[in-house]
């Protein structure tokens, strides 16, 4: 570990780019990561947006090795609340001696400016490692780094609903329409990564329910061999 590493936090989805991201600042040693932070949806104990399960969420980061950090939001979230929750998360890692935070976006220079000034009134910087990458280099370099991932949140504004649940695999890029962005930055779909190169041990998921729920298609992912998750509404 370079001994002048910034001390940061990963803005963490659970999902490929900021996969990516961990393993970019991981590899380059530009950071010492201190761990993962993620807006959980209280009432239904799920990853904000990408609907994945909290039990997944803390597998995730025992296999990745690093603490977990929740920031907690009701269901239906104003943006005022979100960002309420999201600064006091913040600020509680910066007044621990953090020094940033890394963001996997890619070319979305709106979000970037948001991130940006949700940041602004906390002594951390943000970090944008893949910042104008071409997505589809990304995408492929995801799956030949051996990161694997399922598709668990599609729009179906923007692609068949019949990809949620998929592998994200150079099948499933071949199949992508045209106008989809290979990563999804668009918010095409959201991914779910269960291996990897910055795993010690995969996380064992089995494919639930497929269900549409607020105009989206969701992937309800299980625990391997979990009963108790299989047998619950969970939403």
């Amino acid at each position: 570990m370079n001994p002048r590493s910034t001390r940061a936090l990963v803005s963490w989805s659970g999902g490929k780019d900021s996969s990516l991201a961990l393993h970019r600042v991981l590899s380059e040693r530009t950071h010492r990561v201190d761990g993962l932070l993620t807006t959980v949806t209280d009432t239904h104990d799920r990853i904000s947006m990408h609907g994945v399960r909290r039990t997944l969420l803390d597998a995730q980061a025992r296999a990745l090795a690093l603490p977990l950090r929740v920031s907690r939001i009701p269901p239906a979230c104003s943006n005022d609340a979100y960002e309420r929750a999201a600064r006091e998360a913040l600020a509680e890692y910066a007044s621990e001696g953090g020094e940033a935070v890394v963001f996997g976006d890619l070319f979305l220079a709106d979000v970037r400016a948001y991130r940006e000034r949700l940041l602004a009134p906390v002594p951390l910087a943000a970090d944008f490692p893949l910042w104008g990458e071409d997505t589809a280099t990304l995408a492929r370099r995801f799956i030949a780094l051996g990161f694997r991932a399922v598709l668990v949140c599609v729009d179906p504004r923007q692609i068949d609903p019949r990809f949620c649940g998929r592998e994200f695999d150079d099948a499933l890029l071949a199949e992508l329409p045209a106008s989809a962005d290979p990563c999804g930055e668009n918010g095409e779909f959201h991914t779910f990564v269960y291996d990897g190169p910055i795993f010690r041990e995969p996380v064992q998921v089995e494919r639930g329910e497929v269900v549409e729920r607020d105009g989206f298609w969701f992937c309800d992912l299980l625990r391997a061999g979990a009963a108790a998750e299989r047998a619950s509404t969970g939403s």
